[in-house]
């Protein structure tokens, strides 16, 4: 018999609800869209998976330690499919892993992360564009992404330009454009209210410490110290089910 499974890789999260909203439910999408294989998850973050360990007692795995088992299991096909919205740090991590791996299965087999193809960004601008659709005038989505000391931080100012002259922003917490980038462009479209989202899978850390918090250096504040109105919505990529399809296609892809 020929064993089959999709690995669903992401950074993880503390978070247990945002884990259930987000990458289970992206998980599940995915082991619908192809019910001939078994899915697992993965965690590229050993902090996170001790975290998880200590806080809930729940033992979540890495990408190596799933693909051993799964050699173990005498599976023959292994799909890895990233949830990273960039190809970054993680995503060659994984390359690499393909690469020591390869020899043990018939086919093992890696998707690509959300941005990867010009298509990629024209799918992702056109879902921005529809959640910025019931906005007034003067109000406005900003989007807080992770950023990335790779070159592929640069994903992000693509984005950001490809809204240029909407009511939607991109910036970055950990890289370029900065919130400083951002403030000055909707000031001088007038902006008195913000709708802060994570463009991230889950609204985990970062969304409730970052993006949305009192501390002096959150972009809530910052907004806030300018006079800007903000409304933090705490729900990340992967509960939207137009993220879940750019994944899954991302799956069928490679199945072509």
């Amino acid at each position: 018999m020929n064993k089959k499974a999709i690995i669903v890789v992401s950074f993880g999260t503390t978070y247990p609800q945002t884990r259930k909203q987000n990458l289970w439910a992206t998980q599940q999408a995915i082991q619908t869209a192809f019910p001939e294989y078994q899915t697992y998850n993965a965690y590229t973050s050993q902090v996170v998976i001790n975290r998880v360990a200590q806080q809930e007692n729940i033992q979540m795995h890495t990408p190596r330690e799933v693909l051993i088992q799964l050699v173990q299991q005498q599976v023959t096909e292994v799909i890895i499919q990233p949830l990273h919205i960039i190809p970054g740090w993680e995503f060659n991590s994984l390359k690499t892993l393909v690469q020591e791996f390869k020899d043990q299965f018939n086919q093992l087999r890696l998707g690509e992360p959300l941005l990867v193809k010009i298509k990629d960004f024209q799918r992702l601008i056109t879902f921005i564009k529809d959640q910025a659709a019931p906005l007034a005038p003067d109000e406005a989505n900003l989007w807080m992404g992770h950023g990335s000391s790779h070159s592929s931080f640069t994903e992000y100012a693509c984005l950001d330009h490809m809204l240029w002259q909407t009511n939607s922003f991109v910036g970055a917490v950990e890289s370029y454009p900065e919130i400083t980038v951002e403030l000055p462009r909707m000031q001088q479209q007038h902006i008195a209210r913000v709708y802060l989202h994570p463009l991230m899978m889950v609204a985990g850390n970062h969304a409730h410490h970052d993006m949305a918090a009192a501390t002096a250096n959150s972009w809530q504040t910052i907004l806030e110290q300018h006079q800007i109105a903000v409304v933090p919505v705490l729900k990340g990529l992967g509960q939207y089910p137009e993220i879940q399809a750019m994944f899954i296609d991302k799956i069928k892809a490679l199945l072509q």
